[in-house]
C-alpha cells in the first residue's frame, strides 16, 4: 500500500470533529483540486505492507482511524485487507473520498465521507454515488464562493441524502456570503472550519 505518511492528530471535520484521530493518509489521486490542500499526497508516497500498518495501529491503540489521501479507494483492494482487522478491533475508521469510486464493499468497516466536488474545484464528481450514503456517512461540499452553494444546494434538491451533510469553506474564503447562503435559503446543512488550521496543527 503507498502511504504518504501517518501520524496522530486531533481529526479536523466531518462528524469526528475534535476527536483525537490516527490519520492514514494515502498516496495517489485521480483528481487535482485547485485548491487542494495535500497535493504532496497526490503522488509518489512509501510501499508499506497491511501488516506494518496494523502493527502501528495496535501500538497507538487509537480509538478513531481516518483513512484519506490523495484518493484512497485508488488502493481499495488493499483496504479491503486492512478494514477488516481493524473492525474486527472495534476501532471506529471513517474513509474521506472524492466520490468517484463507488465505495459499497468498504461501508461494512467504515464510515464513508464523500467530498462532492463542487465548481471552484475544477473537478466533478459521481454524484450517482450519492445514492449509497447511509445515515451513518457523511457529505461534504468544499464551497468557495455563491456559484458552489448554488451548485451544492441543487444536488441537494435533486438526491435524497441520508447522512449528515457539511459545508465546509475553502481555506481563506470569505465565510459571510457563505453563511448568508445557508440562513437565506435554510439548508439542512453544517457549516463547519477546518478545526486543525484554525488550531494550527496538522
Amino acid at each position: 500500500m503507498k502511504i504518504s505518511e501517518i501520524f496522530t492528530s486531533l481529526q479536523g471535520e466531518g462528524k469526528n470533529q475534535g476527536k483525537p484521530c490516527l490519520f492514514i493518509r494515502l498516496s495517489g489521486c485521480n483528481l487535482a483540486c485547485r485548491w487542494c490542500d495535500t497535493a504532496y499526497a497526490q503522488e509518489g508516497g512509501t510501499e508499506v505492507s497491511c501488516e506494518a500498518i496494523l502493527e502501528q495501529c495496535w501500538r497507538e491503540n487509537p480509538r478513531l482511524v481516518c483513512i484519506t489521501g490523495g484518493e484512497p479507494l485508488l488502493q481499495k483492494d488493499a483496504l479491503l485487507s486492512l478494514l477488516p482487522s481493524l473492525h474486527k478491533r472495534g476501532t471506529i475508521v471513517d474513509i474521506e473520498t472524492n466520490g468517484t469510486i463507488a465505495f459499497t464493499d468498504v461501508q461494512p468497516y467504515a464510515s464513508v465521507c464523500m467530498d462532492v466536488k463542487c465548481p471552484s474545484s475544477g473537478e466533478t464528481s459521481d454524484l450517482s454515488l450519492l445514492r449509497t450514503i447511509r445515515p451513518e456517512d457523511s457529505v461534504k461540499f468544499v464551497v468557495g464562493n455563491r456559484e458552489d452553494c448554488e451548485y451544492a444546494h441543487r444536488v441537494m434538491d435533486s438526491y435524497a441524502i441520508a447522512g449528515e451533510i457539511f459545508f465546509s469553506p475553502v481555506y481563506g474564503a470569505d465565510y459571510k456570503p457563505l453563511v448568508d447562503y445557508i440562513l437565506r435559503n435554510n439548508l439542512p446543512v453544517r457549516f463547519q472550519v477546518q478545526l486543525h488550521k484554525v488550531l494550527g496543527v496538522k
